[in-house]
């Protein structure tokens, strides 16, 4: 036993049929043609079987047989490559953005395809989501040649796609990158030269392009971020007929990672020989007073996959709860407490095992609604009719964005640490799969811009976006619901203390303003990330408490002996555990601030050195 996908569906389809108003995504023009609600079993199952039949075993090849570098290539598991074409011809992967296609997938309900793909093997479905993310620059800012050049092929999955920002001497300050673009007699291609490291998919030999969204400062640009540039470098330079040719883009090594080890993470060099070329995207800064549209662009790609890779850090977590529950049905061990003498139990009657597997199976579906919420804003801001509507949704999709990405990946980390602890010994054993999914998850906390760059966006950004109202207005929404569903019988305290939780994060703003008052400017800084942590549990706690309320009301409707009854009694019991026992931390950490902790910014560097 190593790796097991233990994934089931009905989580989807409560928040798909039942909890989301997907009948208005469904009614939006770009779906109304092809699907309703009634089709979202027929479109989750077969990907599900595939994950289950396909995805799923590859991942322990991706274990037995990593991405190994000899050469200057990159050499992934076969099954890979099997699969990524599998996925992309069939319809599953990067063609679901394709804006000229008919019958493309709602976001909110693609989410649960991405979702499974991710939670069958972690290593694999980054090759999808890159090409995914740059084949939607291309389409959003290429000129009609470089789309027709380029799309089909990364659509159909013949070609795949990186972006390419990390440099080593600039990670997350972009606007230090020393990669640098010059002009041709071409007005729309440059010559490339420049290094990039933490490439994910940067090299491999699953297809026969890769597509790199490149970061480069034009000979003459001004400095920092407001000069970057975003060109499309191909690995094989593309000939007006069609032909491909060496694009002097060489892999120099890869990374030997904790986790992911199917995924090749490479290093890369541009222009070593003076021969790689690019497509300008957007103005070229030469005519535009030195200044490119570069970060801006990238920022369309990396804020879609700052919400993959926190969907991403839900999809391991969750296997390994689901894997850890599993187990704890089957282990027999001690007696309980109540009854020393009686006969032996599984180990899911003790209840410091329950409690292990409830904080998991809250914060899972806690998260979980969060990120579907996201999607579901997705398709409102890119479909509704009423501008006014779109601008709203645009508004929740900035928010929560940092809350996503950040949120998911550090909450997986001691989730899956509770996950590895409910096997006990064997949890410790990679021929078990929480250990892996320990190893996999790490790394999302640090891609697409750190936890910490994340709640700055937050605090810097976003709770300033629109002179503040846009964030009022976020706040607004959990103030409306705890007024209008306060006193619904049985969920007294669990309102009571979501109720505690939204005036202490006032606190907590009013804390910071206090600190920037009084110039204490480390204190953002300092107490950013758990600031962004509170505003989560916050926001969760909405929505795991509204799914508990109507869970209720399906029991009631239906009864304890139905076949659904657990689910049902399962969402009440997490949303109780969430807002019991998770969401007083908001008013945990506005006591804190309200009593001037300064012990971080006070400490001395040279302490650290013992």
């Amino acid at each position: 036993m190593a790796f097991n996908w233990a994934y089931h569906t009905r989580d989807f389809m409560f928040i798909l049929k039942e909890w989301m108003d997907t009948d208005r995504i469904f009614a939006y023009d770009k779906f109304k043609d092809y699907y309703s609600k009634d089709d979202v079993d027929m479109i989750l199952d077969p990907v599900f079987k595939i994950c289950r039949d396909m995805i799923a075993p590859s991942n322990d090849d991706g274990e037995k047989n990593p991405a190994r570098f000899e050469n200057g290539k990159v050499y992934v598991p076969e099954s890979f490559a099997k699969n990524f074409k599998y996925i992309q011809e069939n319809g599953y992967g990067t063609s679901n953005i394709d804006e000229e296609a008919e019958g493309t997938i709602p976001y909110v309900v693609y989410a649960a395809l991405q979702e499974m793909i991710a939670s069958a093997n972690p290593a694999f479905a980054p090759y999808i989501a890159l090409t995914t993310g740059a084949a939607g620059l291309i389409q959003a800012f290429g000129d009609e040649n470089v789309k027709k050049m380029f799309l089909p092929k990364m659509f159909s999955g013949e070609w795949s796609g990186t972006m390419c920002l990390t440099e080593p001497t600039a990670g997350s300050d972009v606007g230090d990158i020393l990669s640098k673009a010059y002009p041709t007699e071409h007005p729309r291609i440059f010559k490339i030269k420049g290094s990039k490291i933490f490439i994910t998919g940067g090299e491999q030999n699953m297809t026969e392009n890769i597509v790199h969204l490149f970061l480069a400062r034009v000979e003459g640009a001004v400095p920092g971020t407001k000069g970057i540039s975003l060109f499309v470098v191909p690995k094989y330079w593309v000939n007006e007929d069609g032909t491909l040719e060496d694009n002097d883009v060489q892999c120099v090594g890869i990374e030997h990672k904790m986790g992911q080890h199917g995924t090749g993470t490479a290093t890369l060099s541009f222009g070593e020989n003076g021969k790689c070329r690019g497509w300008l995207l957007g103005i070229n800064p030469l005519e535009n007073e030195g200044k490119g549209e570069g970060m801006a662009q990238m920022f369309k790609m990396m804020n879609e996959e700052r919400l993959g890779t926190g969907h991403a850090a839900l999809a391991v977590m969750a296997n390994a709860y689901y894997n850890a529950a599993q187990y704890a049905k089957e282990r027999i061990q001690g007696r309980p407490l109540t009854n020393p003498n009686g006969d032996r139990v599984r180990i899911i009657e003790h209840e410091d095992v329950k409690r292990m597997l409830l904080y998991a199976k809250a914060h899972i579906e806690a998260i979980r609604a969060m990120i579907f919420k996201a999607f579901y804003y997705v398709d409102v801001k890119e479909h509704d009719p009423d501008p006014a509507e779109r601008e709203r949704a645009q508004e929740m999709v900035d928010i929560l964005t940092p809350l996503v990405k950040a949120h998911a990946s550090d909450e997986a980390w001691p989730v899956i640490a509770e996950c590895i602890q409910t096997y006990g010994g064997y949890g410790y054993i990679e021929e078990y799969p929480v250990a892996q999914a320990a190893r996999d998850v790490k790394i999302y906390s640090i891609w697409e811009g750190t936890n910490y760059i994340q709640s700055m966006d937050l605090i810097g950004r976003k709770w300033m976006m629109k002179k503040g109202q846009a964030f009022a207005r976020f706040i607004q929404q959990i103030r409306d619901f705890v007024e209008a569903k306060k006193n619904t019988p049985g969920f007294e305290k669990e309102f009571a203390n979501l109720e505690k939780a939204l005036n202490a994060y006032g606190e907590i703003q009013m804390a910071v303003g206090q600190a920037f008052a009084n110039k204490q400017f480390g204190v953002v800084p300092t107490f950013a990330r758990r600031i962004l942590t509170a505003t989560s549990y916050l926001y969760c706690g909405m929505l795991i408490l509204d799914q508990a309320l109507l869970a209720d009301a399906k029991i009631k409707e239906l009864g304890t002996d139905h076949y659904d009854y657990k689910f049902y009694a399962g969402k009440v019991a997490a949303a109780r555990y969430y807002l019991m026992n998770t969401v007083p931390y908001v008013w945990t950490l506005a006591e804190i601030m309200k009593s001037g902790d300064t012990s971080v910014m006070d400490a001395p560097v040279e302490i650290f050195d013992y």
